[in-house]
């Protein structure tokens, strides 16, 4: 398993997500300042700490993990970042959300701060992305959680 992102590095990914702050929803892209969905911010910012794309989504609909019936988001997660528990995510660490019990999990979001007041970094359809906070009907749908690996300075 690789190793988990330090405290400096988790600060590098709020940092970078930030700079997406503003960037228009536009489902399935990635452009930072023109446009991107959730997934795609969270692509953006993987290849800016990296230099690499994590891996190139297929195309997908708004009901993709519905129609497949499988957690491809937490499968690809998995792939290229850590998994951990989801009360032990911190600023840096990303988070999936299901919309309902026994549906996959299908949004994803930047963990921007801690309690007490909790925010998150995210794209989601009609608004650009945002900086907000993680209200409890927003908690309880956290379904897993993940930290980048240790990235190189």
């Amino acid at each position: 398993m690789t190793e988990a992102a330090s405290a400096d590095t988790r600060a590098r990914v709020v940092a970078l997500a930030r700079t997406w702050l503003g960037t228009p929803y536009h489902h399935q892209a990635s452009v930072r300042g023109a446009g991107c969905d959730c997934l795609g911010l969270l692509r953006g910012v993987y290849a800016g700490l990296t230099g690499l794309e994590p891996e190139v989504p297929p195309p997908y609909t708004p009901s993709w993990a519905e129609d497949l019936g499988r957690e491809t988001l937490r499968e690809a997660a998995a792939r290229h970042l850590v998994p951990l528990a989801p009360a032990a995510a911190e600023p840096g660490d990303v988070l999936l959300f299901r919309w309902r019990e026994g549906l996959p999990a299908k949004h994803c979001a930047i963990v921007a701060a801690g309690p007490p007041s909790p925010r998150m970094i995210h794209a989601y359809d009609g608004h650009a992305v945002v900086e907000s906070w993680i209200p409890p009907t927003w908690s309880r749908r956290i379904a897993y959680a993940f930290r980048f690996p240790e990235l190189p300075r």
